[in-house]
């Protein structure tokens, strides 16, 4: 099957742990598959991609066995259908997400719902729906739009920033909610755009989070 979309190599982040690369340019969108136990797909990218993220399952030989979507936005979820058709996987979606698609969810999920290896954690605030699955015991967090990488602003990779303003309801609750995470540990944090951080992903987010000052600007008039 052609593979128009991208020439990026599929990317084993860790054992079993699988960078899906979707688009390139202008904007790249990912999917994510972890081979533990049940094989795990974690978002679709945009349904003019499907084919290639259909691709990229065929060529690793792996079939997954569950879905799960972050949040409903279209880069996010647009491809659900197609992997539906193709593998009957059972189906996980946010009890808050608006979906439109042919199939219903087997599965409305809700905070610290428990997904195979995952947890979720609910972080409204770029959108209603939005979530972060960590898996504590293999030290990995697919962040959603929780975060972003920090080179997808201009900056050093390596980091995280927050999704901007422009595609957020409501940037300061995300910033808040976001505080969430840090009740888990992490050391590899998957994002969608931009770069992925694979080394003390749960501290550089305690770093963004826990700025200077930060308690004075907590306890403001």
């Amino acid at each position: 099957m052609a593979n128009p979309n991208t020439t990026e190599p599929i990317t084993e982040i860790r054992e079993d742990v699988y960078d899906l690369t979707l688009t390139s340019e202008p904007a790249r969108y990912r999917s994510f598959l972890f081979d533990w136990g049940a094989p795990t797909l974690v978002d679709t990218g945009i349904s003019e991609v499907s084919e290639t993220l259909i691709a990229r399952l065929e060529t690793l030989g792996i079939e997954p066995e569950r879905l799960i979507i972050t949040h409903a936005d279209h880069d996010h979820i647009g491809g659900f259908d197609a992997v539906v058709d193709r593998y009957d996987p059972e189906t996980h979606v946010p009890e808050q997400s608006t979906v439109d698609t042919a199939s219903e969810p087997d599965v409305r999920y809700d905070h610290e719902s428990t997904i195979g290896s995952f947890t979720a954690v609910h972080i409204p605030g770029h959108c209603e729906d939005n979530y972060a699955l960590v898996a504590p015991e293999q030290s990995v967090a697919v962040l959603g739009d929780a975060m972003i990488g920090a080179d997808w602003r201009g900056l050093p990779t390596g980091y995280f920033v927050m999704v901007e303003a422009i595609y957020s309801d409501d940037l300061i609750a995300a910033e808040r909610n976001a505080e969430r995470l840090q009740a888990y540990e992490f050391d590899v944090g998957l994002v969608f755009h931009g770069s992925s951080v694979f080394e003390s992903a749960r501290e550089k987010i305690d770093e963004f989070l826990d700025f200077p000052n930060k308690s004075t600007w907590e306890d403001r008039p």
